[in-house]
């Protein structure tokens, strides 16, 4: 596949990572945003702009955010929840990649009392071992930097949060493995709601096994490469026109 630029193919990367949740129905509406860092400028972000459905966005849609909040390019509007949540994560834990959904089965978690990911009883979901962190608290709208810096001590130095009545966050250092990630735990949420459905008890697998099992997972992150690389292709196969630049 064709290599562009790093501004570029950061443009390509999160408009792809927008259209494939889209078409895994990870998406809700013209809601929640996915973020990635400026290449060579860490002080502003890439993001997809107010009122578009993600199937439908192009890398030239992409609106470009500094730390302020300030839109300092790009031809449509930033929802301001956008930077309350991303822009205080990217900020205030230097994540490149920021993904936030309401996608279903992960959202469905936050709804319950205690509800978490149980990483010892699925495969998928040791690779989240000591990766997760929960915000138990919900404060509306997130519509100030209290919210979004509520949202940065719950994640503290994992890659996930939960965050209560909301939704989830996924970081990442780069496209590739955030999305992965991302993937993975709504599959992961969806086997976990689907086993406890049936009214029996998860059998648990001994933690220092499951710790062994995420270092494994861990080291195979090329897996996370192929398949965004296999998602970008299959956008070229069903949505010609995906990744034009203007």
């Amino acid at each position: 596949m064709k290599r562009f630029d790093p501004v570029t193919q950061a443009r390509i990367d999160l408009t792809a990572a927008l259209r494939s949740a889209a078409r895994m129905g990870l998406n809700e509406g013209v809601c929640n945003h996915f973020s990635l860092e400026m290449p060579g400028d860490p002080t502003k972000f890439l993001i997809n702009p107010q009122g578009f459905h993600w199937s439908e966005l192009t890398p030239a849609d992409l609106m470009v955010v500094d730390e302020n909040g300030e839109v300092v390019e790009g031809k449509h509007k930033v929802e301001p929840t956008a930077f309350f949540i991303h822009g205080r994560i990217h900020l205030g834990k230097r994540k490149k990649c920021v993904l936030h959904t309401h996608m279903p089965f992960a959202t469905a978690l936050t709804l319950l009392e205690g509800g978490e990911l149980d990483v010892f009883a699925n495969q998928s979901a040791m690779r989240y071992y000591g990766r997760v962190g929960y915000d138990h608290e919900y404060g509306g709208v997130a519509l100030a930097n209290e919210e979004g810096d509520r949202i940065c001590k719950a994640l503290g130095d994992k890659n996930v949060v939960f965050m209560q009545h909301h939704g989830i966050i996924v970081c990442g250092d780069n496209m590739a493995y955030a999305f992965d990630d991302l993937y993975y735990l709504e599959r992961c949420c969806m086997v976990q709601v689907l086993a406890k459905s049936t009214g029996g008890k998860l059998k648990q697998v001994p933690e220092k096994l499951v710790a062994e099992v995420a270092k494994q997972i861990e080291s195979e992150r090329q897996q996370s490469i192929l398949h965004f690389e296999a998602l970008k292709r299959l956008l070229d196969r069903n949505e010609p026109g995906w990744s034009r630049l203007t």
